[in-house]
């Protein structure tokens, strides 16, 4: 009986944990804000723009929509050299800012549906976990 009780606790706190990872677009969407504030606010600034030349924009970005893998692994292990976000070349560093899955699942899901960014998925913690260095 005991072991019984043991497996139906387990299943209990999993399918808790899957449901706090895989909350509704719009919960994700207002955490997102927060992490953004706290995170990327300071290089990318309050609207997305970013720095012409310096920082790249996350407002209207064809490079985060084209590979949003690539997008997400680049916030999961930071990124080096050159990219090209609507058509123009940056090159500069953005390090690991030390996040979860779940908060990047969070701000990703911000940054893709805000700043005239149309993204018709949901980032979920489970597919952050799935991408690898």
């Amino acid at each position: 009986m005991k072991i019984i009780l043991g497996f139906l606790g387990l299943f209990v706190i999993f399918q808790g944990t899957i449901l706090y990872q895989n909350k509704p677009l719009e919960q994700s969407i207002a955490d997102g804000e927060e992490i953004y504030i706290d995170f990327c606010i300071q290089c990318h600034l309050d609207r997305g723009q970013g720095e012409t030349g310096e920082i790249p924009p996350l407002a209207k970005s064809d490079y985060l929509i084209k590979d949003v893998d690539h997008s997400i692994w680049g916030v999961k292990y930071g990124l080096r050299g050159t990219i090209v976000v609507n058509g123009e070349k940056y090159n500069g560093v953005m390090e690991n800012q030390g996040l979860d899955n779940t908060e990047i699942a969070d701000v990703m899901n911000y940054i893709l549906n805000n700043w005239g960014n149309e993204f018709n998925e949901v980032i979920t913690a489970e597919r952050v976990a799935r991408i690898e260095k």
